[in-house]
């Protein structure tokens, strides 16, 4: 026997042997990140999750599934549904789930998020079913809740949690997209008759007030137009009565120091002043006698 034929035998069976073994140990070794999870099936039998990190298995025996554990979001395409009132409506949503038990996703669905979805659509029609259209419009966070907690009752028992439902798109039918197309073209031309009442009344309002603010100051000026020229005539009035006071006692003092003679002189002066003139009758005061005599006496004496 060739001896290099045997060596080479050798080498070829040590070198199967190397990469049988890396592979085994390729298989036997998992590394599983912090937001996955492991399920080990020894011999068909489960024996829980493993991870993260480095999980062993035993090549052959053990089998591992790997189960996603971060928040998923899954979309359910246009459903058409029939509503309390008969009246039918395509809807799509979006649903929100995350695995809180990876054995339970497992070992209690064959592929849960098929599953879910049929529920999630089937669920949707019997929401609707019991709800009118126009409620469904416009109670959308209503029917949110509504199935969010229905789903969520189902895929309870798969350890799965369903966070979220949020309906995207609402199609009514086509009539009904119409009436709502006239009913908001109505809404908006009563806004913009109210709003347009409202201007002109608020306007008017605010010529009113003007007006009002403006006649409030006019009397009021005229008040004090009037008060400012009473109070200067009456001022006037005590200055003239205060010098015709003063005259009359300027006049009082100065007949005090005059005499009887100095008053006939002034009757003589009066005459001759009388008599200056193209009169032909003259009046003398019957006091003019008494006077005179009284002058004449005087002198005399």
């Amino acid at each position: 026997m060739d001896p290099f034929a045997t060596g080479g035998a050798v080498f070829c069976f040590i070198g199967a042997v190397v990469i049988i073994g890396l592979i085994f140990i390729a298989n036997a070794i998992r590394i599983v990140p912090e937001y996955q999870r492991l399920v080990v099936f020894r011999l068909g039998r489960c024996v829980g999750s493993r991870g993260p990190g480095i999980v062993f298995l035993i090549p052959v025996i053990d089998r591992g599934v790997k189960v996603d554990l971060r928040e998923q979001v899954r979309e359910v395409p246009h459903q058409v549904s029939i509503t309390k009132d008969n009246a039918p409506i395509s809807i799509d949503f979006l649903w929100y789930y995350k695995v809180l038990d990876p054995a339970e996703s497992v070992l209690q669905v064959g592929n849960f998020e098929s599953a879910a979805a049929g529920i999630a659509a089937t669920t949707l029609r019997a929401v609707i079913g019991g709800i009118p259209l126009d409620d469904v419009l416009s109670e959308r966070e209503h029917i949110n809740n509504m199935l969010r907690t229905r789903l969520d009752e189902v895929t309870e028992r798969w350890g799965v949690k369903v966070t979220n439902v949020e309906i995207r798109e609402i199609i009514p039918p086509r009539e009904v997209q119409d009436a709502m197309n006239r009913q908001m073209s109505a809404e908006r031309i009563r806004r913009a008759v109210v709003t347009e009442s409202t201007g002109t009344r608020e306007a008017a309002i605010n010529v009113a007030e003007g007006e009002k603010q403006s006649a409030i100051l006019r009397a009021e000026g005229q008040k004090q137009s009037a008060i400012l020229a009473a109070e200067g005539e009456r001022q006037s009035q005590l200055l003239r009565a205060e010098g015709f006071a003063q005259a009359l006692e300027a006049i009082f003092n100065a007949a005090k120091t005059v005499d009887q003679k100095t008053m006939t002189l002034q009757y003589f002066e009066t005459l001759k002043s009388i008599g200056a003139g193209s009169s032909t009758k003259f009046i003398f005061p019957m006091e003019f006698t008494s006077m005179l005599d009284n002058f004449l006496g005087k002198s005399k004496g």
